[in-house]
């Protein structure tokens, strides 16, 4: 084999190989804790399952709790690899923000998606600088609507193509920070001043040390059985544990 055909092989397998490590990532031993709670109505419970159960198959470590009191359990969250939440509106005592906000910045990662952490404690601003983005609207309720996938290389999005849904198509307030990794296009319909508008569907960012993942989609469970949405959710999990 030729030394430039044989050089770039090896780009290549090297590339793929270490692709492969990141989106199988093992969890194994990976402390996590699970938090849910808040409206009703986005069945943080069985969102919280669901979750519980998939990182328990990846061997991990897993804390749950229905309260953000557990977010001054200096002991425990001090141990944590990862923390995931799944609170819809519902408030936040400034204890438990700060024990949480410090923790994220000191390297533990945070990942959520739709209400559960979009749409968290809508009357703390520090909260919603850490996520990055907060919920204001989702113009026409269930519609269907496309998410298109912004970065083909990173890999949370690797090899997934851009799809359709129909469920809550997020209108959010973000942060121009972040890593937008999909986005969505507003047609217009329901609010004509929003056409054309581009808004961020799944992103990544970091708080300090920490690594921050979020993504829009999840108002119903049956959503996380599209392959696409179940898919980035996972990696992105895996992306945020430290």
């Amino acid at each position: 084999m030729p030394k430039f055909k044989y050089f770039t092989f090896l780009i290549i397998l090297t590339a793929s190989f270490t692709h492969a490590q990141i989106l199988h990532k093992d969890l194994k031993d990976k402390n996590i804790l699970v938090v849910y709670g808040g409206w009703e109505g986005h069945k943080p419970k069985l969102f919280a399952e669901k979750i519980v159960s998939w990182l328990r198959e990846k061997k991990a470590n897993v804390y749950v709790s229905d309260t953000t009191s557990i977010y001054t359990n200096a002991k425990l969250m001090k141990k944590l690899d990862l923390i995931i939440q799944h609170i819809t509106m519902s408030e936040i005592s400034e204890n438990q923000i700060d024990n949480l906000t410090k923790t994220i910045k000191n390297g533990v990662g945070l990942a959520g998606c739709h209400g559960g952490l979009g749409d968290s404690f809508r009357n703390d601003v520090d909260f919603q600088y850490m996520v990055g983005g907060q919920f204001v609207k989702h113009p026409g309720d269930n519609i269907n609507y496309k998410v298109n996938i912004s970065s083909e290389k990173d890999p949370i999005t690797k090899d997934i193509d851009d799809f359709n849904l129909t469920s809550e198509q997020y209108y959010m307030h973000v942060d121009p920070a972040l890593e937008v990794l999909a986005t969505t296009k507003f047609t217009g319909k329901h609010d004509p001043w929003i056409k054309g508008v581009v808004i961020p569907v799944v992103w990544k960012k970091y708080y300090g040390k920490g690594r921050v993942f979020y993504n829009s989609i999840g108002h119903s469970i049956e959503n996380f059985d599209i392959p696409e949405v179940w898919e980035m959710t996972t990696r992105g999990i895996i992306w945020a544990c430290k």
